[in-house]
């Protein structure tokens, strides 16, 4: 009687036993899975965190590029001098300016003095269709000028010889050319003016030599707040690379904290990328407010060529930024386990392969080089990343097709090594066909 109650009660404890241990793994995986979601919160904190410093440092690193070394801003600026717009505009600035000094009665200094009485009554009824002949051809000299190979000079000297001053502008010194006043910063062309008027002189209007010094204000930067303005660019030049470097940081940071870290390195890259896109589509936006907002003096054409130069590296490092964080996702991808990513990895092998048998059979040997390569596979391929990245590192400025090079390159080297990382000699390959056994040393001795 009592063998099938003492059965009962066996199978009773053994279910108690097995409830008590489910119970117990449930109570030790849910602190677990409330630590994956702390990681995965601060993870994803991270990685938006440096998404949101991508611009900002994009464009902290421009403006200490641009202020800080007079070298890049006069190679920023030295296009403007052969662009069509701008010459244009410094032919109107010079032509007024010369024209504001020079009258028709300084014309007769050549004229005997008997014969000047005459002349004056007949200038005088001529009138304003004269004063309109001798613009046009100041105009015209003005023109010849801005658009001679020496104007680039006298324009990157004078670009030079501003930069100190536009950097004190632009951080808060009120020392040099550069000054702000009201709501604008402002370059006094003076130097510019004299050098032109130097060449109208050579040109043959020998009238300009007694043109006296001429001070015209430039305006670089119109802001309803200059001030803030201000403290923005000093701001911005005391972070410098570092606020970009800060960003990759925190992306990175988000990715090695994060429980799916391939998964987590996609969302990054693409955030990057995405982030560096919303940056290139403000500066588009901003250039059609900043010109709307220019005065009617101000040529709009010559406004955009000078916005357009002034922000292209900026642009450039836009391009960089988004091309370097498509790769990234991209090749952060293809190494996961999706059934696309394992599709393509297995063309790449089988493209090899084949290339490899191919050059089995037009008698190719690799020797030593082989079984070292296939030894040392690992490492090589991490020495040729790290230096695909410390050549871009290393690259002065580089652009977005100095990066799809060096990724082209990358890949090239890659193949290569697979290539010659064979797995086994060709005759341990070409064994079973000849049904003998594989020759000692070969890859048929191994164990599978």
């Amino acid at each position: 009687m009592g063998a099938p109650g003492g059965g009962t009660d066996d199978e009773l404890t053994v279910l108690r036993a097995r409830v008590a241990a489910l119970e117990a793994t449930a109570a030790q995986g849910a602190p677990k899975r409330e630590h994956h979601r702390v990681r995965s919160f601060f993870a994803a904190l991270l990685i938006v965190v440096g998404c949101v410093l991508v611009p900002l440092g994009l464009v902290a690193a421009w403006t200490a590029d641009l202020l800080g070394d007079t070298d890049r801003y006069v190679q920023t600026v030295e296009p403007l001098a052969s662009d069509a717009d701008v010459q244009a505009a410094v032919a109107n600035r010079v032509t007024g300016a010369v024209m504001e000094h020079i009258d028709l009665p300084s014309l007769l200094e050549g004229v005997a003095p008997d014969q000047r009485p005459l002349v004056e009554k007949a200038l005088g009824k001529l009138g304003g269709s004269l004063e309109s002949a001798l613009a046009s051809f100041v105009h015209d000299r003005a023109q010849d000028v801005v658009a001679s190979p020496a104007f680039e000079t006298i324009w990157t000297d004078a670009n030079r010889a501003v930069h100190t001053s536009l950097d004190r502008a632009l951080t808060g010194d009120q020392d040099g050319a550069v000054k702000i006043e009201m709501d604008a910063v402002t370059i006094d062309l003076a130097p510019v003016i004299e050098r032109v008027k130097e060449r109208l002189v050579d040109s043959g209007l020998t009238v300009a030599a007694n043109i006296p010094e001429v001070h015209t204000d430039f305006t670089v930067l119109r802001s309803d707040d200059i001030g803030k303005a201000k403290t923005g660019f000093a701001l911005l030049q005391t972070l410098g690379v570092w606020l970009p470097v800060i960003a990759v940081l925190c992306v990175a940071g988000g990715v090695l904290l994060a429980v799916r870290r391939r998964r987590a390195l996609v969302a990054g890259a693409l955030g990057f990328a995405v982030a560096a896109i919303v940056l290139g589509i403000a500066l588009t936006v901003f250039r059609t407010v900043y010109l709307n907002a220019l005065p009617s003096s101000v040529s709009p054409a010559a406004a955009g060529s000078v916005y357009d130069t002034l922000i292209r590296f900026l642009r450039t490092s836009v391009r960089v930024f988004a091309v370097i964080g498509v790769l990234v996702a991209l090749v952060a991808w293809l190494s996961g386990p999706s059934r696309p990513a394992v599709l393509v990895r297995g063309l790449w092998h089988a493209g090899i392969g084949a290339s490899r048998s191919t050059a089995d059979r037009a008698g190719m040997r690799l020797g030593p080089v082989g079984p070292f390569v296939r030894r040392f596979h690992t490492w090589i391929v991490w020495i040729l990343v790290v230096a695909a990245a410390l050549a871009f590192v290393l690259w002065s400025y580089p652009t977005g097709w100095v990066v799809v090079g060096l990724a082209l390159a990358l890949l090239f080297a890659l193949a290569v090594t697979d290539f010659l990382a064979d797995p086994e000699e060709p005759a341990a390959r070409e064994a079973p066909r000849d049904g003998a056994a594989p020759p000692p040393g070969t890859g048929g001795a191994r164990t599978p």
